[in-house]
């Protein structure tokens, strides 16, 4: 090793005391070098870290969110404030409330119309001997309609079809009156009824077993 080489290594600025402490102390942790050129670090020991903005629910709109927003920050708001805030978070209008019923029964003897309320209470009640129809003129398809009609009619004379908003009809049993109060329904009689129909059901009863069945005729 030649004199150029030896003063190269004792120059005082390549050597250090056998005191000096290898790593520089610092406040940040040795690990953290490892993510010192990551997003994640720098947010973290950061002094004033970025928080990431926060983004509208999916159930809210912009809108409702901005007001969301200003009402925590402004920490307890008046009552406008608590107002505005109620209605951005209101639930949607119900559309599950219950609507009148239009009930029709009819069997073989006679046809009976009745309309109730949401709650099932009764407005009005008629049947094919409220109109004069006597002992087997009851059952007929021509006495059914005529009911139907006049019941319809009996409805707007009492104002009950502009109350009503929500109407369905509900159909029992399979005599020759269901049909033709149907026909009334869908007919010019009821055709301010018809938009308001939103359900068809039927309401039959079913018989499971039933009553003991008559003895059996023996033939020889």
């Amino acid at each position: 090793m030649n004199r150029l080489t030896i003063n190269r290594l004792l120059a005082p600025g390549l050597t250090r005391p056998l005191s000096q402490t290898v790593c520089p102390t610092t406040t940040v942790p040795q690990w953290t070098r490892l993510f010192s050129q990551s997003n994640v670090a720098s947010n973290i020991f950061s002094q004033n870290p970025q928080k990431p903005p926060l983004q509208p629910t999916q159930g809210l709109g912009s809108g409702s969110m901005n007001r969301i927003l200003q009402h925590m920050k402004r920490g307890s708001g008046g009552q406008e404030d608590t107002d505005s805030l109620s209605e951005d978070l209101a639930a949607p209008e119900d559309e599950s409330t219950e609507p009148y019923h239009f009930h029709i029964y009819s069997h073989k003897h006679n046809t009976h119309i009745t309309l109730t309320k949401p709650n099932r209470d009764a407005l009005l009640s008629l049947s094919c001997g409220n109109l004069g129809f006597k002992k087997s003129g009851r059952k007929h398809y021509d006495s059914a309609y005529q009911l139907g009609a006049y019941v319809i009619d009996k409805m707007h004379q009492k104002g009950f079809a502009s109350k009503i908003n929500k109407m369905e009809v509900v159909l029992r049993g399979f005599g020759p009156g269901r049909e033709a109060v149907v026909k009334v329904l869908m007919g010019n009689e009821g055709k301010l009824l018809r938009p308001k129909i939103t359900r068809v059901s039927d309401s039959t009863r079913l018989k499971f077993g039933g009553t003991r069945s008559k003895k059996k005729r023996r033939l020889g």
